[in-house]
């Protein structure tokens, strides 16, 4: 077993021409490589955010001076779901390893696996597959501290409620400046485009840092969760995993949160297998998976997030490509799919 797991993701050197496949079974190997078959896991990936609304200092006073309507003055802290993406995943199948024996004259002198042992090609390269980057955004921002802003007179302000009219002043006295300078009646000009630019920058930073004195704020961060699945036949209204606005990503079995349901159907586009008749079935060649399709539904009772087919090699069949096709007449060169064990492409000359 160890043999054959060393050889794992790298292109292992075969030589020889016929080849014999069979179940591998631990002590029965043999010398060869051992490879795996996936069986299929789906995979939701949940992109939710965190949202936190910190009230400003001055909340109370944003109607009074600014006519900010709606401010809170409490704290706030929930979650949102972005979005949820579904895959079928392959994983090794542990019921379905088998050890390619080597026999002389063999014309398969290449197997590729993957870094699990899952066979990926045969007298050739697979294609390099970049992993899917989820980008998950964090919105929270360095913030300036609006007291850099003020002037002697606001801070030596005896009373809250004073510093409040005193800083609104200073908003509105901000906004006059920007005025005239987009409209050019400002004192002071500048003398080009981007010294222009800067100083508006500079006002719109100062405004923004005050007015968070008085409408508070709110970060958003985003965070990425991923559930697999195993699927059944016939998996209907399964609770994959429950949500809760305060707490964020619960496990299925906990009621504090709103269940999310998977279906998983076996749409049963292959006809099904004779147990006996594949028992008699001779295997002389390499074994891939021919996958099922299932249909996907994630849903809630007021939303559908997921509803497509996917492949599940656990509701497909097993075949095998004969030994003919690796003689030394014939450079026969296949590349499997590692996530559902099935044929991407053959090729021979």
């Amino acid at each position: 077993m160890k043999k054959g797991l060393i050889a794992a993701g790298l292109l292992v050197s075969l030589s020889g021409t016929a080849q014999d496949v069979s179940t591998y079974t631990p002590g029965t190997m043999g010398e060869g490589v051992v490879y795996y078959l996936p069986k299929t896991e789906i995979e939701l990936q949940i992109i939710a955010t965190k949202v936190v609304y910190t009230p400003g200092e001055f909340c109370q006073y944003a109607d009074r001076y600014l006519r900010l309507t709606g401010i809170s003055s409490q704290p706030e802290e929930h979650w949102e779901i972005n979005s949820i993406k579904v895959n079928s995943i392959g994983i090794p199948d542990p019921d379905n390893a088998y050890a390619v024996k080597l026999k002389d004259k063999s014309a398969a002198s290449q197997v590729e696996l993957t870094p699990e042992g899952i066979i990926k090609a045969i007298n050739t390269t697979s294609p390099i597959e970049k992993a899917p980057v989820t980008k998950v955004a964090d919105t929270a921002k360095k913030r300036i501290d609006p007291r850099s802003f003020m002037t002697e007179e606001i801070l030596i302000a005896g009373s809250t409620a004073k510093m409040a009219e005193l800083v609104a002043k200073e908003i509105y006295n901000i906004r006059e400046s920007k005025n005239s300078l987009t409209r050019g009646q400002a004192d002071y000009m500048p003398k080009d485009g981007a010294a222009l630019k800067l100083m508006l920058d500079n006002l719109d930073e100062q405004e923004q840092a005050m007015m968070q004195m008085f409408a508070g704020t709110t970060d958003r961060t985003e965070k990425s969760f991923t559930i697999r699945i195993k699927p059944e036949a016939g998996m209907k209204e399964k609770v994959a995993f429950r949500f809760s606005k305060k707490l964020g990503m619960l496990d299925a079995d906990n009621l504090s949160g709103e269940p999310y349901y998977i279906s998983i159907i076996n749409q049963e586009t292959l006809p099904p297998v004779d147990p006996k008749g594949k028992e008699k079935k001779k295997m002389d060649g390499v074994i891939y998976n021919i996958p099922g399709k299932a249909q996907v539904t994630v849903f809630t009772p007021n939303k559908r997030y997921f509803d497509g087919e996917l492949p599940v090699t656990q509701f497909g069949t097993t075949e095998c490509l004969v030994d003919n096709l690796f003689n030394k007449k014939v450079n026969t060169r296949v590349i499997f799919n590692p996530n559902t064990g099935g044929i991407v492409k053959i090729d021979k000359d």
